[in-house]
């Protein structure tokens, strides 16, 4: 084994990211990429410094005969298991479709979030007698329902076709000779397409009420006030879109390198079948809420509410695992 896969091997057993390796030895997150990647070697000091924080000898760093060093890692519970390795083919078909799938699993989230709109619309034209009130409640919540179902098919066959690559977000993993340096260098050549979507995102999140406000101050209106909250929708609708889509590509990277939420400590964190309870209970609760309420224009609310509620719960279980 040479000495790029012994300090990636080393690396992801100590459950460390490549930012808190390159913290520890003192060099750029970008120098250990490139070890790791076997583009460069680092300098004796360097290796004299892995060997301290990692534990083994310099001669089992430096020596490609010498495998025999290098104990099992051991899980959060203390197990000793064996690594799933990843080889450069897997990398690259699981690269591939996520890239593949990121933007219709991004559409079916935007499309969730402006399936109230043709309900409120209708209600609206109802209360202005336009339209009887039967017929517009009705209209209205089979178009929701029929957005919601074709939005929720893109997720399970998105989830059906991920079945293969889960064990990147739950298990520990070992890559390939030079699956860590491309990943990285994709990483790399992604960071300001993510860096740009994610800026527009929060920008056009901050910017959403914008319209509500701006109504409400100029008129009380039923139609206008249900037409700006509609527009805050359709905001938040693109926001959601940028997220989601880079996100997903951004989060590929992070499986393959263990890093950011898929950590060793955070797989473990992640395995808890409380986060996926939670987001069932909130979607019932704003289902139910809309529903029985009829205030769609102020259910959506729920959602930011668990949105920090659910920080606060992961940092929880978190904080409770280490």
């Amino acid at each position: 084994m040479i000495l790029a896969n012994k300090i990636t091997e080393l690396r992801k057993k100590a459950g460390w990211s490549q930012e808190e390796l390159a913290d520890q030895l003192g060099v750029s997150r970008q120098a250990v990429s490139k070890w790791e990647g076997a583009q460069s070697v680092p300098d004796l000091d360097r290796v004299i410094a892995m060997s301290r924080v990692f534990g083994v000898s310099t001669d089992y760093l430096l020596k490609d005969e010498l495998e025999g060093e290098n104990p099992a890692p051991a899980d959060l519970d203390g197990e000793e298991h064996t690594l799933r390795r990843v080889t450069m083919e897997e990398a690259s078909e699981y690269l591939s479709h996520v890239r593949e799938h990121a933007k219709p699993v991004a559409l079916a989230v935007s499309t969730c979030i402006l399936s109230p709109i043709p309900l409120m619309m209708l209600s609206a034209l109802a209360d202005m007698n336009r339209l009887s009130e039967t017929a517009a409640a009705v209209t209205g919540i089979v178009l929701l329902l029929v957005a919601v179902a074709i939005a929720v098919v893109v997720f399970i066959r998105y989830g059906m076709k991920n079945e293969p690559y889960e064990y990147l977000e739950k298990e520990p993993i070992d890559t390939a000779y030079g699956v860590s340096g491309m990943v990285s260098e994709m990483k790399k050549e992604h960071r300001s397409k993510y860096t740009r979507s994610i800026i527009a995102g929060v920008v056009l999140c901050v910017l959403s009420p914008v319209p509500l406000l701006c109504t409400t101050l100029m008129t009380d209106i039923a139609i206008f006030v249900i037409a700006s909250v509609c527009a805050l929708l359709a905001i938040v609708a693109v926001a959601a879109y940028l997220f989601v889509s880079e996100g997903m590509v951004e989060g590929s990277f992070h499986r393959l390198l263990e890093e950011g939420d898929y950590t060793r400590t955070q797989k473990a964190v992640n395995r808890s079948p409380w986060l996926g309870v939670y987001w069932c209970v909130v979607t019932a609760i704003y289902l139910g809420w809309s529903f029985y309420t009829g205030d769609w224009h102020r259910t959506w609310m729920i959602w930011p509410v668990a949105g920090l509620l659910f920080a606060a719960l992961a940092a929880a279980l978190n904080a409770r695992k280490k």
